[in-house]
Parts: structure tokens; sequence; C-alpha cells
């Protein structure tokens, strides 16, 4: 995926981005300061925000193979169990005993098996990026990111969530673009670190 003169203004910020390429099937870090252009940039990635100018090059990617995590989860007010399997419904996807026993496995991995029939709402702000996880990877996209996911947890949250990070990446080589202020310190997690300052690429 390429992204060619992208602008948006917004208030008195400015993004401007000349050139920016993310290479498939790897895992590319997005780093800078509060008010980098960040968010702004996973946003008009997925859609959300329209640019002023530019374009994107999908290369073949479809809106529906693309997910966001957002820094505070949206989460249906159901449980944990219809969250996660929302992305399989919308797609149609046949729940049957082969994917219930799939969904079962992942919500083993990351500790939340326990947590199945339980009120979303009610989990806590680690498990609730943990849910966001797995509501995100379950459909296997090709494309994924990340805002902020990882700040709020403890570290045997975050260790799980990076190991099956790198679990995902052993199987199927998915694309990921992950936003985080100490991602540099996750030594060995990204293949590409790309930083952004004032709404620029450094």
């Amino acid at each position: 995926m390429k992204l060619v003169g992208i602008e948006k203004k917004i208030g008195d910020f400015q993004l401007a981005i000349d050139s920016l390429e993310f290479a498939a099937g790897k895992i590319h870090g997005l780093v800078g300061h509060n008010g980098a252009g960040k968010s702004i940039l996973l946003k008009i990635i997925m859609g959300l925000i329209r640019p002023d100018a530019g374009h994107i090059d999908y290369a073949g990617l479809a809106m529906d193979e693309i997910t966001l995590m957002t820094q505070t989860p949206y989460l249906l007010h159901r449980s944990v169990y219809e969250n996660v399997i929302y992305p399989l419904k919308i797609r149609g996807v046949k729940i049957d005993a082969h994917k219930e026993k799939e969904i079962d496995a992942l919500l083993e991995r990351a500790g939340m098996l326990s947590h199945k029939e339980q009120y979303a709402l009610s989990l806590s702000s680690g498990e609730r990026q943990k849910l966001s996880f797995l509501r995100a990877v379950i459909f296997e996209p090709r494309l994924i990111m990340m805002d902020e996911t990882l700040s709020n947890l403890d570290p045997d949250s975050e260790k799980t969530i990076i190991e099956m990070i790198k679990e995902i990446q052993a199987a199927r080589r998915a694309t990921w673009i992950i936003v985080s202020h100490q991602l540099e310190s996750k030594e060995g997690l990204c293949d590409f670190i790309h930083r952004l300052e004032g709404g620029r690429l450094l």
C-alpha cells in the first residue's frame, strides 16, 4: 500500500505526507509525539476521514479486509462472545462447530475464555483492549491497524498480544500498522519504524 501526496488540514494542524509505503506482510511501527498526526493518518487509510489532497494505492486491498483498533475500543452492549463474532456475522461467515472451536481457542489464547459470556462493557480497560484485538483478528484481515492498543495493557497482557501478533505473522503474514509510544522498546516486533512529527514523515 502506498500513500502519495496526502494532505489534510484540521484546525491549525496540517498533515502532509509526500510518499509513504507500507510493505505487504510486514509489521510497521508508526511513532511520534502527541499531535504528530498518527491517528489522523490511520483514519484516512481506513476511509473515516477524507484527505484534502493525494491518493492511496491500496494494492488490491478491499475495505472489508482492513480493520482499525482505536485507543478507546467501541464495544457492543453485548457479551464478549457476541463482540468477537460480530465481524464474522456482518461478512456472512457461517459459525459452525469448527469455527466455534477456533473462537474458543482464540479466547483461551488471550486468557479471555472465562469471560466468554460476560457483558463486554463490564470488562477492565485492559480486557477491553484484548477483546478489541480478538475482534479485529478473528476474520483474518489483510491489514490490521492498532492505534495505541498496547498502551493500556498490563505487562502480561501486552506480552500475550505481542506473542499473538508474531504467531499470526508466522501463520499467514498480515500487514500491520501499530501506533505506540513504546514501540522502539519492543525489540523484534516491527520490521519497519516510520516516524511522524508535526504532520510530516521524517
